[in-house]
């Protein structure tokens, strides 16, 4: 049986193929979108009223640091606090935070933060 280009095989839901019923590849500025199953080119149409939004957020532009000093910045701690001496101002309190960066197999990257003077140092763990 010979296909029209211009009739499908079943109703979908915007967004998948009429012939196959796979999922279409998001609609890029400008051009057609090739289903990923049957192969078959679909123009916006295909994608009904859909509508794709996104949010961006922005770091504070004080959240590297603050130029004038603070006595007691617990309150502005960046993670959990714990009873660490820092080295820079002998201060027993440094908040932490922690980061994958090693491979998998290998223990994570501990950050460590001052709560009174913002020294920052590295622990590999």
């Amino acid at each position: 049986m010979a296909r029209n280009n211009d009739t499908v095989s079943f109703i979908s839901t915007p967004g998948f193929c009429s012939d196959c019923g796979s999922i279409l590849p998001l609609l890029n500025d400008y051009g057609d979108v090739k289903c990923y199953g049957c192969k078959r080119s679909w123009g916006p149409e295909a994608f009904g009223d859909m509508a794709m939004s996104y949010t961006i957020h922005f770091n504070d532009k004080n959240v590297y640091g603050s130029t004038k000093q603070q006595e007691d910045n617990e309150d502005d701690a960046e993670g959990p606090i714990v009873e660490r001496k820092c080295p820079q101002c002998n201060n027993d309190k440094m908040s932490y935070a922690t980061l994958q960066l090693r491979s998998a197999d290998e223990g994570q990257t501990v950050f460590y933060t001052c709560t009174k003077c913002k020294y920052k140092e590295t622990e590999n763990s």
